[in-house]
């Protein structure tokens, strides 16, 4: 694995007219660690996330992961997203849509472990249905799969437990614990202050603007961001 770290951020920054979405941000993440983005609705959690994912373009700043620049395919050859809104594709089952985007980013396709991770979330019986037809639960399990069927180094996480039931939720806690256990970093961003528990460090944000950085209790990253 390289020695680079998994994500480094200087200044990165996103404006929309007069509108600051994310402050300038400087965020290092190493290989194998684990961070929480805490905070509010607005206070800049995805947007974060969607520039690092390569969905938005930053207005400001220098983004590396692992060594390369956003804008280089190795960058974006290594990072998963898992994002709050399950994108999926009509005409395709869960079957059909693991192997597609496994295949498409060097993996094996529908194999041993994505079999497994349908067993795990509860999706064995659903492997040849359409998930574009599954409630909003079934489709954030879908994701879940999608997200980590493929190669990758960083996983990003964008309030992963909206949907889910409490089994779910206990799976997705687990394969994270699992993800970083195999060298990935994560970041996870969430409302949860629950979530700082379980991560190297937390930062919480509030109106674009970093408020914390480091490791913290629940209570004081509820005092934080204004729970």
């Amino acid at each position: 694995m390289s020695t680079a770290p998994a994500l480094a951020a200087k200044g990165l920054t996103k404006t929309y007219d007069d509108l600051v979405a994310l402050h300038p941000l400087d965020l290092t993440v190493p290989a194998g660690g684990s961070v929480a983005l805490i905070g509010h609705n607005g206070s800049g959690k995805s947007t974060f996330l969607r520039m690092v994912a390569g969905l938005l373009d930053p207005t400001g700043g220098h983004l590396e992961i692992a060594g390369f620049d956003l804008g280089e395919v190795e960058a974006r050859a290594t990072t998963s997203f898992l994002p709050d809104d399950p994108v999926l594709y009509d005409d395709l089952s869960l079957r059909e849509h693991a192997e597609y985007v496994s295949r498409l980013h060097g993996g094996d396709g529908f194999d041993d472990y994505a079999l497994d991770l349908c067993e795990r979330l509860g999706l064995a019986e659903r492997i040849d249905d359409l998930p574009a037809r599954f409630s909003r639960g079934l489709r954030q399990k879908t994701s879940i799969v999608l997200a980590l069927v493929r190669p990758f180094s960083l996983l990003l996480v964008d309030e992963p437990f909206v949907g889910l039931d409490q089994p779910g939720k206990i799976v997705l806690l687990e394969l994270l614990d699992e993800v970083q256990s195999d060298g990935a970093a994560t970041i996870v961003a969430t409302h949860d202050p629950a979530y700082v528990d379980r991560v190297d460090r937390s930062i919480a944000l509030r109106d674009g603007e970093v408020v914390f950085d480091g490791q913290a209790s629940v209570d004081q990253v509820l005092g934080l961001v204004g729970g």
